[in-house]
């Protein structure tokens, strides 16, 4: 190898790889972001499809306790990201609604423990029906190598946010809000571990 193959790239050569990535990495974050609205838009008219009077933080508080519950209060206000005032509000009205269903822990009476009822468990999973209807109706329209690539994409980006792609659920489990239903505990004679695993679940 020459001298003159040796020698670093020329730092305007450096800048120009530097913000043709910027450029790239840009038009990626765009398109992520309208990825997600979409999302969110199509989460929002399947809700709206099934009860125009609740709001997606509201569904998200259901999926939290369909596939996860009983959970205290407490564990459901972090999970949200929301204050436990703010999430007694909002359990108060789906309570009303008859899709959810609160009691107090009798291990410990300054918990409140929460429970999904029949009509919210099957408003949830008339919700995310709809919105998985909808969503393969979407993806069926892509042509054949879009839908392809799109795989391994949506993947690869899954991977690459590693620590910050935990199950929306983990905080859940960080503060012990998974309880082995104490209004109807696990008898003495079940195996170490109390009820099966809980299966993962997304709004």
């Amino acid at each position: 190898m020459t001298r003159h193959e040796s020698r670093r790239p020329e730092p305007a050569a450096e800048l120009r790889s530097h913000a043709e990535l910027d450029q790239e990495a840009e038009e990626v974050t765009l398109s992520v972001m309208a990825a997600s609205r979409l999302l969110v838009a199509i989460s929002a008219r399947a809700l709206a499809s099934i009860d125009e009077t609740l709001t997606l933080p509201q569904l998200r508080a259901l999926v939290v306790l369909h596939a996860h519950g009983p959970v205290k209060l407490a564990a459901m206000a972090s999970t949200l990201g929301v204050n436990p005032s703010t999430a007694l509000r909002m359990v108060e009205r789906l309570e009303s609604a008859g899709h959810t269903d609160r009691k107090t822990n009798p291990d410990n009476r300054r918990e409140v423990i929460l429970t999904l009822t029949h009509s919210g468990r099957e408003l949830v999973e008339r919700v995310l029906a709809n919105r998985r209807s909808e969503i393969r109706a979407l993806v069926q329209r892509l042509p054949h190598a879009a839908r392809t690539a799109l795989v391994p994409a949506l993947r690869a980006l899954t991977e690459a946010a590693d620590e910050m792609a935990v199950d929306p659920f983990e905080e859940v489990r960080r503060v012990g809000g998974l309880v082995d239903d104490p209004l109807n505990p696990t008898p003495p004679e079940a195996p170490q571990g109390g009820r099966p695993p809980l299966r993962g679940g997304t709004a």
